[in-house]
């Protein structure tokens, strides 16, 4: 199954000059910066969607590809790497048996997975050939990482990685109990029950994580707790649905935009990919843009700027909940 985008074109203008009473704006949560009142506003969207075939227990999605509003999975990949510390690494016994145990593990600049063992651990393994699986945190965006578990003996490299697990842990570590997990091939799974998308070693190597993923959870929080009513008004602005929204919250945000999940007793659970008007680079950016889009979801509602766009109509259906 494939990623469905569609282009939104939003272009916003003040009305002209004419006499009516004042009227009050809503007080945002974050301080709005000025703005010139005769802009033109482009705000370009892209949802995901996939049909529900079978009501189960299960995920149903679809796959995910990369597209200029949403990051690439190499970047995602890393993205992940650089918010997780435990992992679960996959090796062969001696009798040919896949065994997995739970790892913490760091990472240095070109996303390598750095590994501290036991003697009891490295004694699993007959076979360098292994793999590394990684979740972020409460969220569904997995990865799996396949390559050779390997012991460096270099004494300038292993100073190197000592000094990348002390900064990630606080903690000193035996060098001599240190593994790395060299890259050899990543598949990035942004939902359960999906395919996925293999990443080769060298686009892993030069993806660049997410500037947004170290104050992403706080502001995903934040939103939540304070701008409940922009966030509703999104799913009615920027998203055509044939069905009352009856809970609606922000999953998750990055340089190019965010994630809302979208609920409705009688059509299930559907999320669904809201663009920046731009790409961000930090959290006044972000923080900028949602109170930009957040004003402008607001005149269209109030009929003070006509919606010239053609609203999405692609969401993607989840048959989880609580996750």
């Amino acid at each position: 199954m494939h990623l469905h985008t569609q282009s939104l074109s939003f272009q916003s203008s003040l009305l002209r000059h004419f006499s009516l009473s004042p009227i009050h704006l809503p007080k945002p949560q974050f301080a709005p910066p000025k703005q010139n009142p005769f802009r033109r506003i482009s705000l370009k969207c892209s949802l995901s969607a996939v049909s529900d075939p079978a009501t189960t227990a299960t995920a149903t999605t679809t796959r995910v590809v990369s597209s200029k509003n949403k990051p690439f999975p190499a970047e995602v990949a890393r993205t992940i790497m650089e918010l997780s510390s435990v992992g679960t690494l996959s090796t062969l016994t001696h009798e040919g048996w896949p065994v997995s145990v739970g790892v913490r593990f760091a990472v240095d600049d070109d996303g390598t997975p750095v590994l501290c063992l036991s003697d009891s651990s490295r004694q699993f393994s007959v076979d360098t050939r292994s793999s590394l699986h990684v979740q972020s945190g409460m969220r569904t965006p997995q990865l799996t990482i396949q390559g050779n578990l390997d012991k460096p003996e270099d004494g300038k490299v292993l100073k190197w990685l000592h000094s990348t697990w002390k900064k990630r842990f606080g903690e000193e570590v035996d060098e001599n109990l240190i593994y790395v997990v060299s890259v050899e091939r990543v598949l990035q799974m942004e939902d359960f029950m999906e395919a996925g998308a293999w990443i080769s070693s060298s686009d892993y190597k030069q993806a660049s994580p997410d500037p947004l993923r170290d104050f992403a959870e706080a502001f995903v929080s934040e939103i939540n707790a304070k701008n409940m009513e922009d966030v509703y008004r999104f799913s009615n602005i920027f998203v055509d649905t044939d069905f009352q929204v009856s809970e609606a919250k922000m999953i998750w945000v990055d340089r190019l935009g965010f994630d809302m999940r979208l609920s409705c007793p009688q059509k299930g659970v559907f999320d669904v990919r809201i663009p920046f008007p731009r790409e961000v680079t930090d959290e006044k950016g972000a923080k900028s843009s949602f109170n930009g889009m957040s004003q402008l979801a607001w005149e269209v509602e109030k009929n003070y700027v006509a919606p010239d766009f053609e609203k999405a109509k692609e969401l993607k259906q989840i048959s989880y909940q609580g996750l």
